[in-house]
């Protein structure tokens, strides 16, 4: 076996696996990895094996756990703290926090949200061709239209989105691990304070129905309904927010396949799934093995690292002909982009949803929509974080 590859690296092009991953493509489907602290890890590059394991119960995502593999130290240092809702249980932990969840992220409710959607997404717009070309597509398009919704849903005042998305940016990119560590606190000290306030007056969103159902009940406690909240909070807006700059940056560059979409709209549903699956904007999702596995001719031992490279899976030609290529034509739906077993993401229907009326609408109403300045001069996130775009100018 060659020398293990660093990870995470950067990308050369935001739409791209990095340049360095190109010997895990080679080395399907399991090869190694060195993370940022020296240690080794698994790392799961093949595409039916990615969906074999993500359905065995001998990986866990424990992340307190003190062999668990960490992409950065700012990530790493949630070990010194309470295990996050959702992502750090297993099973049975998890099962019970996920059904209480899942009737607000069903698809019936993302259905009954659609028409708040694509108001949202008029709204903004409106207010974007009322102050006239240049605009800066993240803060003014990008990432309110996932802030609202989520906000509305959940039952959080959009009114203190500057405060919440700031602490989320700095929970993702922080510089530091205890920069970001300050920043959970005091979104967890926001949200705490937030459902103190629904217990004494409640209201109509998810937050207030698991404090009337579940806090009241005693099914779950202060503690584990903040860290519920925070979760729900911080991916309800920043990855559905990467998707939207990034995959619009991505069709800018892609004009053939623009102008496609422009003359037929109903393959947006498709063209969606197909850049869920190209972009893969959460690139390494990690676990712990409890136990040795066989599995693809190797034995991943007990305590050892497992990290699965979503945007190496997504690109596998073992289940996609000619993975790099944009196809709206072609499949995609198995791809792994929000997962799969049972962490797959609880909001993917509501991720879909705002992709799909958001990348319609904006070319609908601008369809001269372009690049304001070079592309390579666009700033975009590092490998050690949700992948897209820091900002993203444009004209019309």
């Amino acid at each position: 076996m060659t020398e293990a590859v660093a990870f995470p690296q950067d990308r050369a092009c935001p739409y791209h696996p990095p340049t360095g991953y190109e010997p895990l493509r080679e080395q399907r489907p399991l090869s190694r990895v060195t993370l940022y602290d020296g240690r080794s890890a698994w790392v799961v590059t093949g595409h039916a094996v990615a969906r074999q394991l993500l359905t065995d119960q001998r990986l866990s995502t424990d992340f307190t756990h003190e062999a668990f593999p960490f992409p950065s130290q700012r990530f790493a240092t949630v070990r010194q703290r309470r295990k996050p809702a959702l992502l750090g249980y297993d099973d049975p932990e998890h099962n019970v926090q996920r059904r209480m969840l899942i009737p607000s992220f069903s698809l019936k409710r993302t259905v009954d949200l659609r028409p708040r959607i694509q108001q949202t997404v008029d709204e903004l717009l409106d207010a974007m061709v009322e102050q006239g070309p240049p605009a800066e597509l993240v803060s003014a398009f990008a990432l309110p239209v996932p802030s609202i919704v989520i906000c509305e849903l959940l039952g959080v005042p959009y009114a203190d989105h500057d405060f919440f998305e700031a602490q989320s940016r700095r929970i993702l990119r922080g510089p530091t691990g205890e920069d970001a560590d300050d920043a959970r606190r005091q979104l967890e000290g926001y949200l705490g304070d937030l459902v103190d306030r629904k217990r004494d007056k409640p209201g109509t969103g998810v937050l207030d129905d698991l404090v009337a159902q579940q806090l009241a009940q005693g099914h779950l406690d202060r503690d584990g309904l903040v860290q519920l909240a925070t979760v729900l909070l911080v991916a309800g807006h920043e990855t559905t927010a990467n998707m939207i700059s990034l995959g619009t940056f991505t069709l800018l560059r892609h004009p053939e396949r623009l102008a496609e979409l422009k003359a037929d709209p109903s393959l947006m549903p498709a063209a969606v799934e197909e850049l869920l699956r190209f972009l893969s904007i959460a690139d390494g999702m990690l676990r712990l093995a409890t136990d040795d596995i066989e599995i693809a001719g190797v034995t991943i031992r007990a305590n050892e690292g497992v990290v699965f490279s979503t945007s190496v899976i997504n690109r596998d030609t073992a289940a996609y002909a000619e993975p790099d290529t944009l196809d709206w034509h072609r499949p995609a739906r198995h791809h792994v982009a929000f997962g799969f077993g049972i962490h797959q993401c609880l909001g993917q229907n509501l991720a879909r949803a705002e992709m799909e009326i958001a990348l319609r609408t904006l070319f609908g109403r601008l369809p001269g929509l372009r690049l304001a300045v070079p592309a390579e001069e666009i700033p975009f996130k590092p490998g050690d974080t949700i992948q897209g775009m820091l900002e993203l100018p444009v004209t019309w």
